[in-house]
């Protein structure tokens, strides 16, 4: 038997490679050797709703059988929180078998996961949408009820975030409803209506206080995108500046409106300002105005997301709150920031 703890060494390939190659103490022919030459170093992690009690214990044992079944070589269950959240490093199985293996077995249907490269977990850049993700309301909606318009507004957005309609022609159409509103309503929507999403705060300050540049990059509006910046900690923020005259709404915005591709854009920006690699980035979001800046980060996240947000992240968060993201990234509850 191969002693499957031993590093690999393989050259280039040439005419005269032999077939085979020792390992340890064992030859392994080139069509043994290959699946040691595509793969690597692999993690999953699982988190349990932070609403729930039970323990994931049993999951995660049934998790690591599985891959182990599937002829991958596991590491022991390593806890970041006891019962709660767990990693399970891995190699010599590719991350499409390893999850399509434990999918077969039913034991990723009621459960955070995360399967991803074990090497620069945790992140350098990070980039976060505000609105039903940062924040639990889309500020839109919530100044459109003081307005007369909240119906309309809610259905314009909904159809946006599910990627059914141009972005700036649903912006601009739903500001437009919002003319006529007085200053002091932002504010009363700030007070009274924005309240942060569970983990939020932990999240950002626990990424923070480990070098990570933060930015959160909304549709919305800066009135509030500021004013969460300050509350959670975020290093910058960028949003659209709604305009005013004496004191109330004009109904337009001013341009360009940021949109899908400016978070790309910002996210592109300042990985090359801060000189990362791609696989040193992370970005959360939920809504289709959000796919291409999740695509383009080296860790994607959709947060209770939409449909077509859900299907092009790299993993999801469909149960937990937002500290699921500081598990996915390795980071244990000990280390957590104090919110």
């Amino acid at each position: 038997m191969a002693n499957a703890d031993l590093p690999l060494a393989v050259g280039p390939a040439n005419r005269t490679a032999p077939a085979w190659r020792w390992i340890g103490d064992a030859f392994l022919s080139v069509k043994e050797l290959w699946p040691h030459v595509m793969t690597q170093k692999s993690v999953l992690t699982l988190v349990a709703d932070h609403t729930a009690q039970s323990s994931i214990r049993n999951i995660a044992d049934d998790a690591r059988k599985t891959l182990i079944d599937a002829a991958a070589n596991c590491a022991p269950l390593d806890w970041l929180e006891e019962d709660r959240a767990v990693d399970i490093a891995f190699e010599r199985l590719e991350r499409d078998l390893a999850k399509n293996s434990l999918r077969n077995a039913g034991l990723l249907e009621n459960i955070d996961f995360c399967l991803q490269p074990a090497d620069f977990r945790r992140k350098k850049l990070f980039l976060a949408d505000m609105d039903s993700t940062i924040i639990t309301v889309e500020c839109i909606d919530e100044l459109a009820d003081f307005a007369g318009f909240r119906e309309e507004v809610s259905a314009i957005t909904e159809q946006a975030m599910n990627g059914e309609l141009d972005f700036n022609e649903a912006f601009r159409a739903r500001v437009a409803m919002l003319k006529g509103l007085r200053e002091e309503i932002l504010q009363q929507v700030f007070d009274e209506r924005v309240t942060l999403t569970a983990g939020a705060r932990t999240l950002v300050q626990t990424m923070r206080s480990n070098g990570t540049y933060t930015a959160l990059v909304s549709g919305g509006f800066t009135f509030f995108t500021s004013r969460v910046r300050e509350t959670v900690g975020f290093h910058m923020d960028m949003s659209n500046e709604l305009l005013f005259e004496e004191g109330a709404l004009t109904g337009v915005a001013a341009e360009p409106s940021l949109n899908t591709a400016a978070k790309l854009n910002t996210l592109e920006s300042l990985r090359h300002e801060y000189s990362l690699r791609r696989e040193e980035t992370a970005a959360i979001g939920d809504g289709a105005n959000d796919i291409p800046m999740i695509e383009a980060a080296g860790l994607g996240v959709a947060f209770h997301a939409k449909e077509k947000a859900a299907a092009a992240a790299d993993a999801t968060i469909r149960f937990g709150d937002l500290t699921t993201l500081l598990y996915y990234q390795g980071y244990r509850r000990s280390e957590f920031a104090e919110a």
